[in-house]
């Protein structure tokens, strides 16, 4: 392969803040045998997850997420990182990602990163009130104020940073607001996530929950902010938007969620098993142990799409798709956002993307055509 990206997960679903809409959470309450909340992921693990990543590709990066994965401890990583230049190779490519809840990190962190280029994406749901709607501490006090020192931190020391805000019932509402906060704190690299509800559950019903049209309007809202700053020359990113004009101008998206396959994304848990997708950790999508597998393997199994297992249905969407203009852009979505009745898959978010796509498509084709 010429390139390999690991999602990496040192401390499986352990926490410092009980977000209420937290998927992963969920996920790992439906495995027969949770790992034990103290531990970390072993060396024998880490080592064989840098020695078959690095031998794969050409390319290779390491994401790091959770549950929050700094509570692996700095010390982790300055071994991870000291490993990784033990075993790579002189022309090889390695890039470093994490996903952080930015609670109670020091500055020790911030000159880490900075060291070594990571990426950072910060989990911030907006201003303090819907930030702290749905994501709070072990008391059920909310963490604005905690997320915000560690931005400012990050800030200081030009930490390569992306937003990351959880589209949800209280955010969506709030849009507008937002991202004027966001823009004005100097927060121009935005992702803007979905949330999901739980498995096994009605969707809908959450109080956090994000219905189709709260989600289609604020895409829309998104979108004429974003597009105005695009026009004035104000360099903010979007990462769902910019794929679009992306994908017009012939390239390919780099979400997952417009593939229109489900692919291979080598989850890593704590205890070496690798799961398929990050929204499928869970046992019976259970692909092996780094311990007795490698990548290589994994993803030629990937492609075979056998019976029985999570590749079985790759290209399984919504039963609408092979109708619908928009497909070329949508590519029917995620696969966690479809649900099955009498045998046929339906995307609850399909309406979202018609209304979206056919508000915002003459002026995606403009900034194709223009600007990128």
């Amino acid at each position: 392969m010429e390139t390999i990206q690991i999602l990496i997960k040192p401390v499986s679903d352990t926490c410092n803040i009980h977000c209420q809409y937290c998927f992963y959470k969920d996920e790992v309450n439906y495995r027969k045998h949770r790992i034990h909340s103290s531990t970390i992921m072993s060396e024998e693990v880490v080592d064989a997850i840098i020695q078959k990543g690095l031998s794969s590709a050409s390319m290779c990066t390491f994401a790091f997420q959770g549950g929050e994965p700094t509570l692996a401890g700095l010390s982790f990583y300055e071994t991870f990182i000291k490993k990784v230049n033990t075993y790579k190779k002189p022309n090889q490519q390695v890039f470093y990602t994490i996903q952080t809840n930015g609670m109670h990190l020091s500055k020790e962190w911030a000159l880490f990163f900075k060291q070594h280029h990571f990426l950072v994406g910060i989990s911030l749901d907006g201003m303090r009130s819907t930030h702290n709607a749905n994501r709070v501490d072990g008391n059920g006090n909310g963490t604005f104020v905690q997320v915000m020192q560690t931005i400012k931190l990050f800030q200081t020391y030009h930490i390569h940073m992306h937003v990351l805000c959880v589209l949800n019932r209280q955010t969506a509402e709030r849009i507008d607001s937002i991202y004027h906060f966001f823009v004005r704190n100097g927060l121009l690299f935005q992702q803007y996530i979905p949330c999901l509800d739980p498995l096994n559950s009605k969707n809908g019903i959450m109080q956090y929950s994000l219905s189709p049209q709260q989600y289609a309007n604020a895409l829309k809202q998104l979108f004429d902010l974003w597009f105005a700053n695009q026009v004035q020359g104000t360099p903010v990113f979007i990462r769902d938007f910019t794929n679009y004009v992306s994908m017009l101008t012939g390239q390919h998206p780099e979400a997952c969620s417009m593939y229109g396959k489900c692919n291979m994304q080598n989850i890593v848990e704590r205890d070496g098993t690798i799961y398929p997708c990050d929204f499928y950790a869970l046992d019976r999508y259970a692909m092996g142990n780094i311990l007795d597998t490698d990548f290589i393997a994994l993803q030629q199994e990937s492609l075979l799409e056998k019976k029985g297992n999570f590749f079985e249905y790759a290209t399984k969407r919504d039963e609408r798709c092979s109708n619908c203009k928009w497909y070329p852009l949508c590519r029917g979505g995620c696969r966690r956002t479809c649900e099955m009745n009498n045998e046929t898959w339906r995307n609850i978010y399909c309406e979202t993307y018609q209304q979206f796509f056919s508000y915002a498509i003459s002026k995606l084709e403009w900034l194709a055509a223009n600007r990128f």
